[in-house]
């Protein structure tokens, strides 16, 4: 598939950071280009080879080292998988991505992604699926940019990204550092696991990804805004004084204390951060995961107007976005043996494999033991999947500078599902949201078995009303 001998092997060892990632069923980041115009299945491969070799992370696969330390390594990594299926309706690509992000990956054959070009005539949806291991949201947005161009202009030369410098203790901003208390308990942890440690492989994965997807059942809902309401909505923004992310945040705050009324959980919420330009090594447009988040509380009064609490709700975040809040879980993983953040799936998730399973021995005990993983689970408390700890999730890629022409296509717009680390039964609502072409367009995740989907319905309209107004709603559809 690579025709360019040039391309030099890649390999590193895989950081602590992105260990969280291994073996998880639900880590999957999804993009959807909406391309009007031609696009065949050959236009789709000519462009793939060409973006291969432009990023590293689409040319590896996962192996360990003597010591069981695994590595990336583009030497014998498979071929990508591509798909074809009909466009046979507007929304054809939600259950594309639903089933595809069910379907495990062979991390140690091929690189963890995949592409699946839901085709018609005149307009495709071209849906990129990786795992967290290899990206975060900007990494498929500047990818399907990548193939965008590729796609208008099959004989245009490659352009080499550099090899990706991923987030670690010496790459991270000089200032930050762990409180020499914190790294002393933090060694004892370690310690205390190495007599409890418990090793995990491929097929570990392959049960623990099968029961996940037999008890959950994600579920989306889009939003596609119009140029003219995005406008509509930036104004207003801007009017009041706060970014489209605050008024994102606290329009879906507010619609779920309206139509849920109030919860004890609803008041929790994150707000994903890019880290590539915080980094001594900045990440530029290269394929990694290098993203961090900030969470607070911030209780929704619906006494107020909205744009007054997206003020207050604007307020209360901004000063959160700096370098020693965003950083603070990376930084403390960093010193964290790495298989303890391996085993955290399985200590969660493990009790949900079936007893006929060959290894529902194994991962039902381990997932029962009081041991490490758990002490680490419960200091953020998140040991259970029964409890929502985190009412919304929101990740905003913000308003991606991409051209919309290339040759005779045309980029639509880019819909983003975030993915996660953990659990989405664990959370009430994840918000993704990127604004291409003119357009902003958002995708609500959830799990049925925390929100009915009607329920979650009204939940996107109120956020609607909230953000645009009846009558902007009205002229929009």
């Amino acid at each position: 598939m690579l025709e360019n001998r040039a391309i030099r092997r890649y390999e590193r060892r895989i950081t602590p950071i992105e260990r969280l990632f291994t073996h998880s069923p639900y880590s999957t980041v999804s993009m959807v280009a909406r391309i009007r115009g031609t696009v065949s299945e050959n236009m789709l491969w000519n462009a793939l080879t060409k973006v291969r070799q432009r990023h590293p992370n689409l040319r590896v696969r996962i192996i360990e080292d003597e010591d069981g330390q695994p590595w990336f390594t583009s030497e014998g990594a498979g071929e990508i998988s591509v798909q074809v299926v009909p466009r046979e309706a507007e929304d054809s690509w939600i259950s594309v991505v639903q089933a595809s992000c069910q379907i495990p990956y062979d991390f140690e054959v091929r690189p963890a992604i995949r592409f699946i070009l839901v085709q018609s005539p005149t307009t495709s949806d071209l849906v990129i699926l990786c795992h967290h291991l290899l990206c975060d949201g900007l990494s498929l947005a500047y990818l399907a940019r990548d193939l965008m161009v590729h796609l208008g202009d099959p004989a245009r030369e490659v352009e080499l990204l550099p090899d990706p410098v991923p987030i670690t203790i010496d790459n991270m901003p000089q200032a930050l550092s762990v409180n020499p208390i914190v790294r002393f308990l933090i060694r004892r942890l370690n310690r205390k696991w190495e007599a409890e440690k418990m090793i995990f492989d491929q097929q570990d994965y392959l049960e623990l990804n099968h029961a996940y997807w037999t008890h959950f059942r994600h579920r989306m809902l889009p939003v596609e805004l119009s140029k003219a309401q995005t406008l509509a909505l930036v104004h207003r923004c801007r009017e009041n004084e706060v970014t489209v992310n605050s008024a994102l945040s606290a329009a879906f705050l507010g619609a779920q204390s309206a139509v849920q009324g109030a919860r004890r959980h609803q008041a929790s919420i994150g707000i994903a951060a890019s880290l590539r330009d915080r980094l001594q090594h900045p990440a530029g447009e290269g394929m990694g995961f290098f993203a961090g988040v900030a969470t607070l509380n911030y209780r929704y009064d619906g006494n107020r107007g909205f744009w007054d609490s997206a003020r207050r709700f604007h307020q209360k975040v901004r000063p959160l976005l700096t370098d020693k809040i965003l950083f603070a879980d990376p930084l403390l993983w960093c010193y964290l043996e790495p298989s303890i953040l391996e085993a955290i799936n399985f200590k969660k998730l493990g009790g949900l494999v079936p007893e006929d399973s060959p290894r529902h021995e194994k991962l039902a005990a381990f997932a029962a033991q009081d041991d490490t993983v758990l002490a680490v689970l419960k200091r953020d408390k998140m040991e259970s999947l029964d409890t929502i700890t985190m009412g919304t999730a929101v990740t905003n890629l913000g308003r991606l500078d991409l051209p919309s022409q290339y040759g005779a296509l045309e980029l639509e717009r880019l819909i983003m599902k975030p993915g996660g680390a953990f659990p989405l039964v664990n959370v009430n609502l994840v918000l993704g949201a990127a604004t291409c072409a003119g357009r902003l367009s958002l995708l609500v995740e959830y799990v049925e078995e925390n929100v009915e989907s009607a329920t979650m319905e009204k939940i996107r309209e109120s956020a609607l009303g909230f953000l645009l107004g009846e009558q902007d709603l009205r002229e929009g559809a």
